[in-house]
């Protein structure tokens, strides 16, 4: 569509996400406050029992403490701005509010689905050649692989924030831009403007294909030869360890990476705003509340940390290297 004489670089949005729901504003308010408070909750407690417990000092934990990290930044990039906006007769965001929005979102996003990818090459190192996990999978090697995922995440957010800069979007007569979304993601921003997007969305399938591709890639191999050793294992008891290090984080994987495929790998003809919407809220808010979840419930190392801390008595713990 073209741009009327009355587009502008930097007009008002409006986040009309849930303006159609079905559902109250005051329950949805309810919901997404209690999602974001045990989120916080979660992560901070494992931040916590990785920080201060000896007995979690090892790669593993220093990777899913930075995944924990990530995992915040995330969801308060988005759910205290929808808080503020379930509650508003006018659910208004400028346009560099916006931006800023739509590049912390996807610099911790990007790097949470990074993370995890290099949470696949420390179990593929602890299953695989575990008599050399300590030597390989050092703090050093972990906290480069982080800030590389980071490094990785920033230039890749900045390439398509820079490409978002020159659009113009027509808004109403007071300047208002109608965004189908509860926060400022690149779909909606990209489906409101009224100028040529075609280098957005061939960014989007190219760099941000290829970006999600070497992760998936490095994820599947790992497992590949993680299956291969988990066969070759001669007891039951070994292959039932093995199995459950890596299931906790293989369900994460799949739940991540296929809500974000389902959102920006389509062709927008084969997308509909609500299933981006329900999409955008699994990984959004559902994600980063069930990370620490998952992988600490069933954790008997991270139970026993936490048992530590609040003096509920000494608990036997397993191996460092087991989720499970």
């Amino acid at each position: 569509m073209g741009c009327t004489p009355n587009a502008s670089h930097s007009p008002v949005f409006l986040l009309l996400g849930f303006s159609r729901a079905r559902i109250s504003p005051n329950l949805l308010f309810l919901l997404f406050l209690a999602i974001y408070l045990a989120t916080i909750m979660g992560n901070v407690t494992l931040v916590l029992l990785i920080s201060r417990d000896s007995r979690l000092h090892s790669p593993m934990y220093y990777l899913l403490r930075g995944l924990s990290v990530t995992d915040m930044g995330l969801s308060t990039v988005t759910l205290p701005q929808l808080l503020a906006h379930l509650v508003s007769n006018y659910p208004a965001i400028p346009a560099a509010r916006c931006l800023a929005q739509f590049f912390f979102f996807y610099a911790f996003g990007v790097t949470d689905t990074l993370v995890i990818s290099v949470m696949a090459l420390d179990r593929y190192v602890a299953i695989c050649d575990p008599l050399h996990y300590h030597s390989v999978m050092n703090r050093r090697l972990c906290a480069r692989l982080l800030a590389l995922s980071w490094m990785v995440s920033i230039v890749h957010t900045m390439l398509h924030v820079g490409l978002l800069l020159p659009l113009y979007w027509a808004g109403d007569a007071k300047g208002s831009v109608n965004l189908p979304h509860f926060f400022c993601d690149h779909r909606p921003l990209l489906r409101a403007s009224c100028s040529d997007i075609h280098s957005n969305e061939l960014a989007i399938f190219l760099e941000g294909g290829f970006l999600m591709l070497g992760p998936c890639a490095l994820i599947v191999l790992s497992y590949v030869r993680i299956g291969a050793t988990i066969l070759r294992l001669p007891s039951a008891a070994g292959r039932h360890r093995a199995v459950s290090t890596c299931g906790s984080h293989l369900t994460m994987v799949g739940f991540l990476y296929g809500t974000i495929i389902w959102v920006y790998f389509q062709p927008s003809s084969q997308n509909s705003q609500e299933q981006d919407l329900v999409a955008s809220v699994m990984y959004t808010a559902i994600t980063p509340l069930a990370n620490p979840f998952v992988y600490s419930l069933r954790n008997k190392d991270v139970k026993s940390a936490l048992h530590r801390l609040l003096g509920w008595g000494k608990v036997i713990s397993l191996p460092k290297s087991h989720f499970g």
